[in-house]
């Protein structure tokens, strides 16, 4: 079954009305089993999913004893970030994965639904009416 998402409407700039394409996604904690729903961005220039530091502590995960820190530079510029050891348990409507994650160390980034085993394991539209398609 095929789950659709409107485009989040997010102001206007001198090029016109600006639109960011969003999905709802539930990530399962490893240690609690208790679902917990984040809006993300759909960014397919992002390798890898990447969420805030306080979805680790809503999901139970230490970022200290679960994942590995490292280094990230983006659009930002260079950031610490906590590569989660494990696959964490992902859906997106009814559709159900196991993906690979990171944090970074600030609460300042919106989540990013990235490529590397969560983006590349759908077929997804954007279409020009600003709705996004995942299927399955």
């Amino acid at each position: 079954m095929d789950v659709r998402f409107a485009f989040e409407k997010v102001g206007k700039n001198f090029f016109g009305q600006v639109y960011r394409p969003v999905a709802k996604v539930s990530f399962k904690s490893p240690k609690n089993n208790i679902w917990t729903d984040t809006w993300m961005v759909v960014d397919t220039g992002a390798d890898f999913t990447i969420l805030p530091r306080y979805l680790s502590e809503d999901l139970n995960i230490s970022l200290e004893r679960d994942c590995d820190k490292d280094v990230t530079i983006g659009v930002g510029g260079r950031q610490v970030i906590y590569l989660y050891k494990h696959r964490l348990k992902a859906k997106i409507g009814t559709l159900l994965r196991d993906v690979p994650l990171a944090f970074l160390d600030s609460n300042e980034v919106p989540a990013l639904l990235g490529r590397l085993g969560f983006l590349e394991t759908f077929n997804i539209e954007f279409l020009k009416t600003h709705v996004l398609v995942f299927k399955d």
